[in-house]
């Protein structure tokens, strides 16, 4: 008999890393969306109690894509003659094995067949996105919710909504052939960005970050860099990742404290992921016009290449944010640029341009507005005021290490 905690955590572990194969490989046996994620939530929550007895498999993986598959077969036949006439998904060759789907050649991944279901022109851009996080990441509605600064009920109805689209049109269950590919690339690209992002600073929990959804976002990049090799938006995203993720190591101290980028030792810095993204940079800029993810990497890299803290050429930074705002009117995209502008010409600037975003209501719950602008006030020695900001910032702040960074401020500031 396994125990009981030792085999929760085994589960766990399976969902972060196993959850898109087993949901993909099970969607491909009920060509229905809601079906296979309920089949793959059951095999999971089966593991919690046949694994106590049996022991945690060799590869969990494949027990886990085992026992959903025969959960779907079982479903479909309960379901019978009826199901036959429901909307499903389709596969591009209705006879087609498990291994024969049109794009399984190039593309050895069923990641990736799921990703370019869920973003299927039909859909609009906010949906593609969030189902695909919704079901190849596993994420929670409320994740997903968090990562567009939205409600979560509206979350909800978004994806809902998003798979009765997909069943109603019977949108093909495959990854188009390469040739088909740049249509449907930018929400791709966005749901990657997107899925690394929500790693690289998990919104909840007691880690800063998400190794697994940094690494699959990773492997996905590659792939697509490998299917697309020519397209300067897949370089930016791939170089944008790699700078940014170059600094995973030292973004937390040895007692699991966040660092800031000033506080960290760049000589551990990773500098082969610096050398190949700025290689990425410098292509990706060559596309006219350059995309955000180019954008963004060259300002990531930086970032990555200063010397230092003190060496870092903000003003380069505020014009290149500049840019990208016009390019991806973005609200987070402004703050950024706001906390720039601070860096580059002084505190009471930059709490200026914070200030002027005060009213966007996409920012309304965003933490990260509250602490900028609580760290200019602090800069500038706006005691009572850093205070205020830095209470609102702690209470929309759910990552336990940033909750941590947050309060370790707050003391600092003293008593009211």
């Amino acid at each position: 008999m396994t125990d009981a905690s030792a085999v929760a955590a085994a589960v766990a572990d399976a969902h972060r890393r196993e959850w898109a194969f087993v949901l993909a490989a099970t969607v491909r046996v009920t060509r229905d969306l809601d079906t296979a994620e309920e089949c793959a939530q059951e095999a999971f929550a089966a593991a919690l109690t046949d694994w106590r007895s049996s022991g945690v498999p060799e590869r969990p993986g494949a027990w886990l894509t085992t026992a959903a598959k025969r959960r779907a077969l079982n479903v479909l036949r309960h379901q019978g003659v009826e199901h036959r006439y429901l909307p499903l998904l389709m596969e591009d060759d209705a006879v087609a094995g498990p291994d024969e789907v049109s794009g399984v050649d190039d593309i050895p991944d069923d990641r990736l067949r799921l990703i370019a279901t869920c973003c299927h022109p039909a859909l609009d851009r906010t949906a593609q996105v969030a189902l695909t996080l919704r079901l190849m990441c596993g994420l929670s509605t409320a994740e997903v919710a968090r990562a567009f600064l939205v409600s979560e009920p509206t979350m909800a109805a978004r994806i809902t909504r998003a798979k009765k689209k997909i069943a109603v049109a019977r949108i093909p269950y495959r990854v188009p052939p390469a040739a088909e590919l740049p249509e449907r690339v930018d929400a791709v690209l966005a749901v990657v960005h997107l899925l690394f992002t929500t790693g690289h600073t998990t919104p909840s929990g007691d880690e800063l970050v998400r190794r697994d959804l940094v690494e699959r976002s990773l492997e996905l990049a590659r792939m697509l860099r490998r299917l697309l090799p020519g397209d300067p938006a897949v370089a930016g995203l791939l170089a944008l990742l790699l700078l940014t993720d170059a600094r995973r190591e030292t973004r937390t101290g040895p007692d699991g404290r966040l660092l800031l980028m000033e506080e960290q030792d760049r000589a551990r810095w990773d500098s082969r992921a610096i050398a190949e993204g700025a290689a990425l940079v410098r292509e990706a800029l060559r596309g006219r016009p350059p995309s955000r993810y180019a954008l963004q990497a060259a300002i990531a890299a930086v970032h990555a290449e200063s010397p230092s803290w003190n060496d870092t050429d903000w003003r380069e930074i505020a014009a290149l944010y500049e840019v990208l705002v016009q390019l991806w009117p973005s609200p987070v995209v402004a703050l950024n640029r706001a906390v720039a502008i601070g860096f580059a010409c002084g505190a009471d600037a930059g709490l200026a341009a914070v200030d002027a975003l005060a009213d966007d209501r996409q920012l309304a719950g965003y933490g990260y507005l509250p602490a900028a602008r609580a760290d200019f006030l602090r800069r500038l020695g706006r005691v009572d005021e850093a205070r205020t900001a830095y209470t609102e910032a702690l209470a929309l702040t759910e990552n336990a290490v940033e909750r941590d960074f947050l309060a370790g401020r707050l003391t600092a500031l003293g008593p009211p």
